[in-house]
């Protein structure tokens, strides 16, 4: 086997499901999550394809990579891949009518018998929040990145990400909130 492809069987065997999470975190569906990270393995590696193969020379200023040569850090390549074709994925569909989030709730199915844990409530709110504000809360509070990183990845200003998160932060609180009195169905406040 080829050392590319060594690198890549590790990757997906020690980080596969991390970055299928963090795919996760990003489009809130599962099945998309893995195409997303399928795509992004496909894009990082055909694009850091070896020089010469098929005949083929690559200049010394090109972008092209010799994959058989260790690389430090391929996941952070993937999961920036992961972000950009979520993004992109995101713009397309946001075009079509009648597009709905991809984790709908169903106020009907849920009773107080029914408590649903703390991770499905994160995920169904951040799939409630639009995709930059959701790219910004996952890049700030599941990656850790800082706002300057977070502008960078996102190519927009550090500005336009504050607003993103105060925005998400104050739609998660709201959506978040323990107490969701509600008088007609005869919650009592605590």
């Amino acid at each position: 086997m080829a050392g590319w492809e060594t690198e890549l069987d590790e990757l997906m065997r020690t980080r596969g499901s991390a970055l299928v999470r963090y795919a996760y975190m990003l489009s809130g569906d599962r099945a998309l999550a893995e195409d997303l990270v399928q795509d992004a393995l496909v894009k990082v590696y055909s694009r850091l394809r070896r020089p010469g193969r098929g005949g083929v020379g690559v200049s010394a200023g090109s972008r092209a990579h010799d994959l058989d040569s260790p690389f430090t850090n391929i996941e952070g390549y993937v999961r920036r891949a992961v972000l950009t074709i979520y993004l992109d994925g995101y713009r397309k569909r946001q075009r079509w009518s009648g597009i709905k989030h991809l984790l709908a709730e169903d106020p009907s199915t849920r009773g107080a018998d029914q408590a649903a844990s703390a991770r499905v409530d994160v995920m169904t709110a951040l799939a409630k929040l639009g995709a930059r504000e959701r790219a910004c809360v996952v890049l700030r509070y599941f990656e850790d990145m800082t706002v300057p990183q977070i502008a960078d990845a996102l190519g927009t200003a550090q500005g336009t990400v504050k607003r993103y998160l105060s925005d998400a932060t104050k739609n998660l609180q709201e959506i978040l909130r323990p107490d969701d009195f509600r008088p007609a169905e005869g919650r009592a406040a605590r």
